[in-house]
């Protein structure tokens, strides 16, 4: 089932005939909006570093884009609301909002008030939404997670990409206005392109190119820094056996609970133990670990410290494997694109922190930190599957940059290439381990 599929399932599940929805990826909702309208009311973007403005036309003028002052966010929701006239955008004064951004705990009152507004005005100008004709408290239908506050109109809070505090900080406040239901699960947000990025091949191929440079030996302790949704992890127990045991560590304890409740669900019994703790400070003794490794993590921390960090964790002789995204290299559609579209389209999203590493200085970092006989392997990711999570999450951005001729274009070409069995897109990534010196 589609993402959409399941959500109309969900929506008559409940009797819910139309709702309001809050969404950080407007990808998960793209195809409600374009082709089920009728079941949307009011429609908030919320900071969206993704954003394709072709999905949400018909319904621009019920749709409210909130973004950071300036970043990507800024950037994205800007794009869009050139192309959708009639559609309200609030910027978050002196914040800046990257994809990991905890904005409902940063900047909770603002967002309240702005969406109450909003869906006051909306609901003043007829698109009003109903309430729930089953009233229950919390639940599971066609693959969604459900849980249930407040009465009144129902509002849809879909999951945040990597947020720790998800709703939370919002939901006492919102529920005073509205039904909230709080949708989680595998097939929505941030869960759902990590789930999907880890069944990809050549992802797969790069981790296990990783783990057989770690070479962890049978039993011995590996840690995973920033988990997610334990994707990894349950793929390396696979590899492994229950005889080595897995500490799967994240700062977001909503993905520590979807990745445990995936575990539960697909491998019961694996060796993989989920706690909650800091990149920067470990809450592991030292030596503590034969390897350690972290993916796609580094980018958004003090890439230094947490690499010491690592260091600090493995007992000497022990392995650190890090991998991060290559934003200093070009990343490839295979799409026989004129010039003026591939040029626009080869350069990833600048989504990296302020003391992160998304360059091929993380062999160097790497050096400094102390770690030797270094391993680096530069490794390109390929996604093929356009109906994905992670397609879209990468394909929506690509879509924002383009004008609607430029995108009707690649839409042509794309469905051609899709026919011909040929669609691909490939994004490099820097990967390196290294050695604890005893």
């Amino acid at each position: 089932m589609t993402p959409t599929e399941r959500l109309l399932a969900l929506l008559d599940h409940l009797g819910i005939a139309s709702a309001h929805v809050a969404t950080q990826m407007p990808g998960d909702i793209a195809g409600l909006a374009s082709a089920h309208a009728d079941r949307l009311a009011g429609i908030v973007c919320c900071v969206p570093t993704r954003l394709d403005a072709a999905s949400f036309g018909g319904v621009a003028d019920r749709l409210l884009m909130i973004a950071g002052a300036g970043g990507l966010t800024a950037e994205t929701t800007a794009r869009a609301a050139e192309r959708l006239p009639g559609a309200r955008r609030l910027a978050l004064e002196g914040y800046d909002a990257p994809g990991w951004a905890d904005v409902v705990a940063d900047r909770r009152d603002e967002l309240v008030a702005g969406m109450r507004g909003f869906i006051d005005a909306v609901e003043a100008a007829g698109r009003r939404a109903t309430a729930p004709a089953i009233a229950t408290a919390s639940g599971a239908h066609a693959g969604i997670t459900y849980r249930t506050h407040g009465a009144g109109p129902v509002l849809l809070l879909l999951p945040f990409f990597l947020a720790p505090s998800q709703w939370e900080p919002a939901l006492a406040a919102l529920a005073e206005r509205f039904t909230v239901i709080v949708l989680g699960g595998a097939h929505l947000g941030g869960v759902a392109a990590l789930e999907d990025r880890a069944r990809a091949p050549s992802y797969r191929a790069m981790f296990r190119a990783l783990v057989d440079v770690m070479a962890p030996a049978p039993g011995e302790a590996v840690l995973d820094v920033g988990c997610g949704a334990g994707s990894l992890d349950r793929l390396l127990a696979a590899r492994l056996g229950p005889a080595t045991p897995i500490t799967a560590m994240d700062t977001n304890p909503f993905l520590l609970r979807e990745a445990a409740a995936l575990v539960d669900a697909a491998c019961p019994g694996a060796a993989i133990r989920f706690t909650e703790g800091d990149a920067e400070s470990l809450p592991f003794d030292d030596a503590s670990f034969g390897c350690a490794f972290s993916v796609t993590v580094l980018e958004e921390c003090d890439a230094d410290r947490a690499i010491a960090e690592m260091m600090r964790v493995v007992k000497p002789g022990g392995r650190v494997g890090v991998v991060v995204r290559a934003l200093d290299m070009p990343q490839w559609w295979h799409l026989d694109l004129p010039d003026d579209i591939r040029r626009k389209v080869t350069t990833p999203p600048q989504s990296v922190g302020a003391r992160g590493v998304a360059d091929r200085s993380l062999y160097r970092r790497m050096r400094a930190a102390g770690l030797r006989d270094l391993t680096c392997f530069p490794s390109l990711v390929t996604l093929d599957d356009p109906s994905g999570p992670i397609w879209r999450y990468r394909e929506d951005h690509a879509l924002s940059l383009l004008s609607p001729e430029e995108t009707t274009t690649w839409r042509r070409v794309r469905d051609g290439a899709a026919a011909e069995g040929l669609l691909f897109m490939a994004h490099p990534m820097h990967c390196a381990v290294g050695v604890r010196p005893a």
